[in-house]
């Protein structure tokens, strides 16, 4: 992967936009990245970081709203863009964080959500691959195949993460090991094996716990039929005796069949004999039975012949029925008829005074109607005389009123004008004031800014040389704690030979030189330095060193929240911006009064405008309204007069022409019924004539004397049918009763009953026996089945415990050595012991580079040592001194053996992760790490490596303060801080469009 190109704006502490151009140091093939404490150096890193992967390592803990740069204005953007090439394509991603922008409409602000872009140069043109932080973040997975862990380890090899991997402890050096080779599915694997042998375990337990209950169950039915086991018996012993208890309960069920089927038998028997006494009793009683029953309907014989020939009677009269029915109705209906008839001629007779037939009354009738018909509109007119006098009222009011309301537009219309221009001279008046509100509003917003920054330039200062104070002294610790450490470590190096002698052994061979004789030994001094004296002044070393960059960093901090304070105040006292604040609030008041008188004014000769149209059209509305009412007026009144003179004509000596009409039509009603009831009376009586005579054929057709004779001799269909199912029963029952007393006297039976107690006695005794027999049987059998089925139950159950313990112990075995469990003396996980071989490659890769900045003299190792107090082991580093053949552990490293040992380390994890990350090649790396700790030696020494890194057209970039390293890295990228406080970036021989636009 190469970088080519990055640019940087309202990011960190670049304001205006910046560009890098890394291909310009691709023929130097190194650069130096220099600038003042604060300028912004590591910031170009967190762009680049930013770009890829939406964060930079800086800033894990603050989130990306503090990316954006403190100098931007509000409408300034933020965006870090970076092109690169990988894997023969070149990329473009442009990235912005979220942040508040000022809102388009309105005041205040408003939340810009993040924004990510990606294209790729196709034939010299960029085309758009994705548009969306997520799918940016997909595409740039699938490009460059690394994590942003990854990416920190192997190109971006940011402050402070050179050492945390030398020194980390076994747990936390695998927890980022993991998270670069991807290997916690080994620590699922562990908790799922672990989950396997607990489930197993359960399992064997379950079912040991279900076989005793089944052999309890099995032993407690099978005590009364085998004699129990003495002692404590083995699991084998109980099983036996079980299975011997059901031979046992087989052969009793066996026998408890042969005596259940000798009492079927039996009983059998007994049911025969039984069975054929009680049928000759039975045939013995149905003989007396159809005897008496036979001599009861002899007895009835004169009966059933007086109920057959009222049935054949009635049969006749059947026909004379209907004809009875209709003569009675015919009756009944002349007598209504007569009845009508003389109350309708009483009501005429009451009403007219006259007599007559009925056609004299339909011509009456006829008569009235037409009358009648005249009236009726009439009728409608006189009900709304009154209605249409309070119309014409109205009308006459209403043009009343319409006159007045002309009047009184015609008054307001002149008033109108004057009204006019009061309202238009108030309003040029608070126009002009109003004019000058935003640019008083913007300058309090300015003038409040500075006044809060000119209150906090003092105690700003005070914690400026508070913090400048502490600095030097941390600098003087540092300084005296690295001298005494040089000292001790020199004094060591002297008295290492007196060390070496005192472990010698005459007869054993010298470690340095392999001699068995040792004549002269060197002795060791009375102020000679141990490990410990060493291991003691390197930690206060670093801690002082600690110290000193943590005040650094607060002084810098400081130093910058001063000068921002001084720059915001704009050079002006507190007691000059308080005057101007308050002279300005008073303008603003006044323009705000203005302001609102404005708008007030405005509106109200809008409303005037409003108001002089709408005049306009209710004067000519009106006007229309008038002429329209006197039309309808004189309407109204000629149609009243005519109405009036047309009812009182249709009145005549009634009260009304309603009254009138309802005395005509109740006329109408009566000479209309007494017509129709003189016509009803005539028709019924014709009909009664007809109806007697027809009654009187139908009795002669049917053979009766007179009628009533005929009627008397009627029933009903139930009584009928009932007289027919009397004779049909007595017959049937009669023939019946004959066939089954012929049937039963030919068979010759005793006259006296047989006795059949005798034998339903016996039946009961065999009956009792079999059921015991059955019972007995069945509790033998239901025994026997169920020690037959626990044997089966308990020999699967056992067989299969002894299969799952077998499985159990086998899963456990396997667990507990993926865990670091029992025999695994290296207490080393699977997932570890696939990290230990990661690490090995590793230290071997790193080994190359720390041997040759460090002559030779150290060599990192993987140890897998057993850690101490039980601790999980197998990732363990230590360093190999070649001046004394031991090992030692890496935090007895001095500060600039501390930093080569740590990025060789580093170097090597970048190589061994890359290869795992599918061979991506390198051709960019950026390191930003303290060389300062580094003597001019071992800085030589660690430039030459760097150097090599170069080789095959790779771009290094490095972050450094040291003077020494400026002389040797001639091509060099410059990070300046302006005098407004915010960075910018200069690249010797480089041309810079951000340089130009500030």
């Amino acid at each position: 992967m190469r970088i080519h190109r990055v640019e940087i704006e309202g990011f960190g502490p670049f304001r205006a936009r910046q560009t890098v151009d890394l291909d310009a140091y691709a023929d130097d093939g190194i650069f130096l990245i220099s600038g003042r404490t604060g300028a912004g150096k590591s910031s170009i890193l967190d762009a680049i970081c930013f770009a890829l992967y939406g964060s930079a390592p800086r800033y894990e803990d603050g989130g990306d709203k503090r990316l954006r740069s403190d100098h931007a204005e509000p409408e300034d953007p933020t965006e870090v863009a970076l092109e690169f090439t990988t894997g023969g394509r070149t990329w473009r991603i442009e990235r912005s964080p979220e942040f508040f922008r000022p809102k388009k409409r309105g005041e205040g602000f408003t939340p810009q959500k993040a924004e990510a872009r990606m294209f790729e140069r196709v034939d010299g043109e960029w085309i758009g691959r994705a548009s969306r932080p997520v799918d940016v973040g997909t595409l740039i997975d699938e490009v460059i195949g690394l994590t942003q862990q990854q990416f920190l380890q192997v190109i971006l090899l940011a402050q402070g993460r050179f050492a945390r991997f030398l020194l980390a402890k076994n747990d936390e050096r695998q927890a980022l090991l993991r998270t670069l080779f991807g290997t916690k599915r080994f620590e699922e694997y562990e908790k799922a094996l672990d989950e396997r042998r607990k489930d197993a375990l359960a399992r064997v337990e379950s079912q040991g716990q279900a076989l005793t209950a089944r052999l309890d169950h099995a032993e407690g039915t099978a005590r009364d039929i085998l004699e129990p086991l003495d002692g404590d018996p083995s699991l084998d012993e109980r099983i036996g005796w079980i299975g011997r208890a059901a031979l046992r309960a087989r052969h009793l069920a066996e026998e408890a069949d042969a005596h259940q089927q000798q009492a079927m038998r039996a009983l059998t028997a007994a049911e025969a004999v039984h069975s054929e006494r009680t049928a000759q009793r039975d045939k013995q009683q149905r003989r007396d039975t159809a005897r008496e029953t036979l001599a009861g309907l002899e007895e009835r014989a004169g009966e059933i012949a007086a109920l057959r020939a009222e049935r054949d009677a009635a049969q006749r009269a059947e026909p004379v029925r209907a004809p009875k029915d209709a003569a009675g109705r015919a009756l009944v209906a002349l007598n209504a008829a007569n009845d009508s008839l003389d109350d309708a001629r009483a009501s005429w007779g009451d009403a007219a005074q006259a007599h007559g037939d009925a056609a004299a009354l339909d011509e009456f009738i006829g008569a009235a109607q037409q009358r009648i018909g005249g009236w009726l509109p009439l009728r409608e007119v006189e009900t709304r005389l009154d209605l249409d006098e309070q119309t014409l009222v109205a009308l006459r009011e209403q043009a009343q009123d319409a006159a007045r309301r002309a009047t009184d537009l015609d008054e307001r219309a002149k008033a109108l004008p004057a009204e006019r221009e009061r309202i238009q001279a108030a309003l040029d008046r608070a126009t002009h004031a109003a004019a000058t509100l935003d640019s008083v509003t913007q300058s309090v917003t300015v003038l409040e800014t500075q006044l809060a920054a000119a209150r906090s330039v003092a105690a700003l200062a005070e914690a400026q040389r508070a913090a400048f104070d502490a600095l030097q002294q941390a600098k003087t610790r540092k300084a005296e704690a690295e001298t005494h450490h040089a000292d001790l470590q020199a004094r060591r190096f002297a008295g290492m030979a007196g060390e070496l002698a005192a472990e010698l052994v005459d007869g054993e061979a010298c470690a340095v030189c392999g001699s068995t004789s040792h004549p002269a030994p060197a002795t060791r001094g009375d102020d000679a330095v141990t490990v410990e004296d060493v291991d003691g002044a390197d930690a206060a070393r670093r801690e002082a060193t600690a110290a000193y960059e943590a005040a650094n960093a607060a002084y810098t901090d400081a130093d910058r929240t001063h000068s921002d304070a001084q720059k915001d105040a704009g050079g002006r006292t507190v007691d000059d911006l308080t005057a101007a604040l308050d002279a300005t609030r008073t303008e603003l008041e006044t323009a705000e009064a203005a302001a609102t008188e404005k708008e007030r004014l405005t509106a109200e000769r809008t409303a005037l405008d409003a108001e002089e149209q709408r005049h306009d059209a209710e004067r000519a509305t009106v006007i229309a309204e008038r002429s329209d009412l006197d039309a309808r007026i004189q309407a109204a009144s000629a149609a009243l007069e005519k109405d009036r003179a047309a009812v009182a004509e249709a009145r005549g000596d009634a009260d009304s022409v309603a009254a009138r009409i309802d005395a005509e039509q109740c006329l109408v009603v009566l000479a209309g019924a007494y017509a129709e009831a003189q016509r009803e009376a005539a028709r019924a009586e014709k009909a009664a004539v007809d109806a007697t005579e027809a009654l009187q054929v139908a009795v002669d057709e049917a053979g009766f004397d007179d009628a009533s004779a005929a009627i008397a001799a009627l029933r009903g269909a139930a009584e009928r049918a009932a007289l027919d199912a009397r004779i049909q029963d007595h017959d049937t029952a009669l023939a019946a009763t004959r066939s089954t007393l012929l049937e039963l006297e030919l068979e010759v039976l005793p006259e006296e009953l047989v006795d059949i107690a005798q034998s339903a006695a016996a039946v009961d005794d065999a009956k009792a026996a079999w059921s015991l027999a059955v019972k007995e049987h069945t509790t033998a059998s239901e025994r026997a089945r169920g020690l037959e089925d626990a044997v089966r139950r308990i020999d699967d159950a056992h067989t299969q415990i002894a299969e799952l313990a077998a499985e159990a112990a086998e899963i456990k075995r396997l667990a507990d050595t993926v865990a670091g469990r029992a025999n695994n003396s290296k207490r080393m996980k699977l997932e570890t012991f696939v990290l230990a071989a990661e690490l090995e490659e590793i230290v071997a890769a790193a080994n190359v580079r720390l041997g040759e900045m460090s002559a030779d003299r150290y060599r990192l190792q993987h140890t897998d040592a057993l850690a101490a107090r039980g601790a999980a082991s197998g990732l363990g580093l230590e360093v190999m001194d070649q001046f004394t053949g031991r090992a030692r552990p890496a935090h007895s490293l001095s500060g600039g053996e501390t930093f080569l040992a740590s990025l060789a380390l580093a170097l090597g994890l970048a190589e061994v992760v890359t290869s795992r990350a599918g061979g991506i090649r390198l051709d960019t790396l950026f390191i930003d790490e303290g060389f300062g700790s580094l003597d001019a030696e071992t800085l030589d020494t660690a430039m030459r490596t760097l150097d090599e890194l170069r080789q095959g057209g790779r771009t290094v970039g490095i972050i450094s303060h040291v003077e020494a390293m400026k002389e040797q890295i001639p091509a060099q990228l410059r990070v300046e801080q302006t005098p407004q406080g915010w960075s910018r970036v200069v690249q010797d021989g480089v041309h810079q469009h951000a340089a130009a636009a500030l």
